[in-house]
């Protein structure tokens, strides 16, 4: 919990910092990625990561390629690792995440001359997901975290039918993986050896429509009405327990950039977080910032 504690403290705070330091982007700047001299934007613009990210992503760079017909955006999934590690190897401008860099990409970034810089650009809720089905419809962090640690196995434990529980959960590249281990199973612990590490968040709530005693956690924008949202500690995962705080698995979504952004790549950042990039974020399930 203590990851969520800060992030309730400290919202409005480090976001209005974040505003505040890009507000001195301007679109007469130019950089090896673009030309915005003539008041009219050119250049490409690649950006690569989180899976939760993705479809915002592409909505963010179809709307924005339209409002600047001049400006490429290239948007690929992968993983929020897969994205920093682009970053890293300087074949993207922008690394999507799920979760905040780790140290030692700091420190492997640092060594190849690359600065890594973090943006904040959504708030996200982890939501704990099953089946219509399964008949469970709340879970206290203890319990989930003793699901996800394999500690619990049969759904009766938990006031549950007497079947064994379905674990699912992302692939290791995934920032909902790391943050989810942090937050539910423990900096120290484990998942257990018997969760299915699918490729997506689609994938994910694909299997548990088809399987009634799955259980899986998703970006609040894959949020469909036939899979059940299940409240942890007495909370539903929302649009507005996300960004009031009083969801206990609340975090920020990041883009990730190599120094402070310059030209169009200022730009597109700038873009994002004004009103019509914000609104995009609403429009794809997840929380605009304050």
């Amino acid at each position: 919990m203590k990851a969520n504690k800060l992030f309730a403290l400290t919202l409005a705070f480090v976001l209005a910092l974040g505003v505040v330091g890009l507000s001195g982007c301007s679109s007469d700047s130019t950089s090896d990625g673009g030309d915005t001299t003539g008041g009219e934007l050119t250049g490409s613009i690649n950006v690569e990561g989180s899976d939760t990210i993705v479809n915002m992503g592409q909505a963010w760079a179809e709307e924005f390629m339209n409002e600047n017909p001049g400006v490429m955006v290239s948007v690929k999934g992968g993983g929020s690792g897969t994205g920093i590690a682009g970053l890293i190897n300087g074949t993207v401008d922008f690394a999507n995440a799920s979760r905040a860099i780790k140290d030692e990409e700091v420190t492997e970034a640092e060594a190849v001359g690359v600065d890594p810089v973090e943006h904040q650009v959504a708030i996200d809720g982890i939501a704990v997901v099953v089946n219509p089905a399964n008949g469970v419809a709340e879970l206290s962090m203890d319990d989930l975290g003793k699901i996800y640690r394999g500690e619990v196995t049969n759904w009766k434990d938990i006031g549950g039918v007497d079947a064994d529980i379905v674990l699912l959960g992302r692939d290791t590249s995934s920032g909902t993986y790391e943050y989810f281990k942090e937050a539910v199973v423990g900096e120290d612990a484990e998942y257990a050896p018997s969760m299915r590490n699918l490729a997506s968040n689609q994938a994910l709530v694909d299997e548990v429509k088809g399987n009634e005693q799955a259980i899986a956690y998703v970006g609040l924008g894959y949020l469909t009405p036939d899979i059940s949202v299940v409240a942890v500690d007495g909370v539903k995962a929302s649009i507005e327990t996300a960004a009031d705080g009083s969801y206990p698995i609340s975090r920020y979504l990041y883009m990730y950039s190599n120094g402070t952004p310059e030209g169009v790549q200022a730009a597109y950042l700038e873009w994002i977080l004004g009103e019509a990039g914000q609104a995009i974020v609403v429009d794809q399930g997840f929380v605009p910032l304050p």
